[in-house]
């Protein structure tokens, strides 16, 4: 289970929630931009220390904690794959996996064949096209099979088609490894795609944690309200 209670200091307001996921759940993050849902993910990730609070990962905990950002069993994907253009794919993928995890040839297989990164391989990332590397970035994370992973808007600027193959991908990858998600987007159809739970973020605050059906028949702002209203 993942357990957080999170406070950040922000410019404009301070980000102070507190949630839990049951282990293998999935949450969707969701509310206007600059509302504080990066955040989040980035403290509980480790990328940014909290000014207070606690977060709990099963048996470990992520905050406060001495435990090195390359030891957390934590996913992280952004917007940016953040690739090492000087390194071929499969080094990319490999990059920080154990000696054991790296030689397990039947998971890099599927990740190699699922996310069709065969024809690239063997190729440096600096020649491949956005679209790849947000491929090679996803097999990256995937590729420790990590027990949280945290997506943030990871599909922003994809084509439709592609950003379909990939939420298909983790969705299978999620139901089968079992990890815990939580998943950041502008698009509550992209989040209602892998999560049937969302938390609504308004200034760094919980304002609803409710089923999206509950979140378009009684949502609890006006802001909300916009947010879900058909275009």
């Amino acid at each position: 289970m993942l357990k957080a209670r999170l406070v950040k200091r922000r410019t404009h307001f301070t980000v102070d929630v507190e949630f839990e996921i049951a282990s293998g759940g999935i949450c969707g993050l969701f509310g206007v931009s600059g509302a504080g849902k990066s955040t989040i993910l980035s403290c509980i990730a480790g990328i940014e220390e909290p000014d207070g609070g606690r977060v709990a990962l099963d048996n470990f905990s992520l905050f406060p904690s001495l435990m090195p950002l390359y030891r957390r069993p934590i996913g992280y994907l952004t917007q940016d794959a953040n690739l090492f253009p000087h390194l071929r794919v499969s080094d990319n993928v490999k990059f920080g996996v154990t000696r054991t995890q790296a030689n397990d040839n039947a998971w890099m297989t599927e990740l190699r064949d699922r996310l069709e990164l065969s024809q690239i391989w063997h190729s440096r990332t600096h020649n491949i096209s956005g679209g790849q590397a947000r491929r090679v970035a996803l097999a990256r994370m995937l590729a420790r099979k990590p027990s949280l992973v945290l997506l943030d808007e990871p599909f922003a600027g994809l084509d439709r088609h592609l950003v379909r193959e990939l939420l298909a991908a983790i969705a299978d990858w999620q139901r089968r490894l079992n990890f815990t998600m939580i998943i950041v987007d502008h698009e509550s159809d992209v989040l209602e795609r892998l999560s049937s739970r969302a938390l609504v973020i308004e200034e760094g605050r919980i304002v609803q944690d409710a089923s999206w059906n509950e979140l378009r028949s009684n949502p609890a702002t006006p802001l909300l309200t916009q947010l879900l209203a058909p275009l």
